[in-house]
């Protein structure tokens, strides 16, 4: 089977230094959509937006924040059934909730949760300044790992209904089986790299500590002020 992903064939077993470093090396497979006015990027927060500042730096695009979260399963929250994304989205990992036996009602219970924090983070990080419009551009999702790719999948989808251009999903490290199903729903998987085994996101970077709010909130800043001033907000 093939998908429409590309990977660094030279880095099996890359090791990142951290995301700032991760999202240099990930903007030079990217280096088509450099000075591309169609072009926007979208970090996921928290961890998403270093690597995306560094390609939208790269790039010379604008960046924005593009707020999406995991539903985890109650008492294993790192296991996901699912995530939500802007414009009442939900991705659900069916297989995984049905094997879990979870009742709806669970699911529902956790959304509510999580979509709480998901406006509480958009007020944030935006404040009154409007969502960058999608419409008719190349949007470049970047996160700073993909292992399952449900939260990307709902990334995904909440964007194909503002109707873009074309989706590219972009992050440092990805599991094949992500990039495999992310690369049916968006248009590009790109990767630096793609380990098989995979363990998990955080085994790739040397300094993987958690991005915080307010490195969020500086990096849009610093970005927003050096943004092509035909940029449509």
């Amino acid at each position: 089977m093939s998908w429409p992903s590309r990977s660094d064939p030279a880095q099996p077993s890359v090791r990142f230094t951290d995301r700032r470093e991760a999202g240099r090396r990930l903007a030079a497979l990217l280096r088509e959509y450099e000075h591309d006015e169609r072009v926007i990027v979208l970090g996921l927060p928290r961890g998403g937006v270093p690597v995306a500042f560094e390609v939208a730096e790269a790039l010379d695009a604008p960046l924005d924040a593009f707020v999406v979260r995991k539903l985890g399963v109650p008492g294993h929250e790192e296991y996901a059934m699912g995530a939500i994304a802007s414009g009442g989205i939900r991705v659900l990992n069916h297989d995984a909730i049905r094997e879990l036996h979870l009742p709806l009602e669970t699911v529902d219970a956790v959304e509510r949760a999580e979509r709480v924090e998901l406006e509480r983070r958009e007020r944030l990080y935006r404040g009154a300044r409007g969502p960058i419009a999608l419409r008719g551009r190349i949007v470049l999702l970047v996160d700073d790992g993909l292992a399952t790719g449900s939260t990307m999948l709902a990334a995904v989808a909440a964007v194909r209904t503002q109707e873009p251009a074309r989706i590219v999903v972009a992050a440092p490290v990805a599991s094949r089986d992500a990039c495999e199903a992310l690369g049916r729903r968006a248009d590009a998987c790109v990767s630096v790299a793609q380990p098989d085994p995979f363990y998990g996101v955080g085994l790739w970077y040397l300094d993987f500590t958690q991005t915080t709010d307010d490195e969020v909130r500086r990096l849009l800043a610093a970005r927003a002020a050096r943004e092509p001033a035909a940029a449509d907000h």
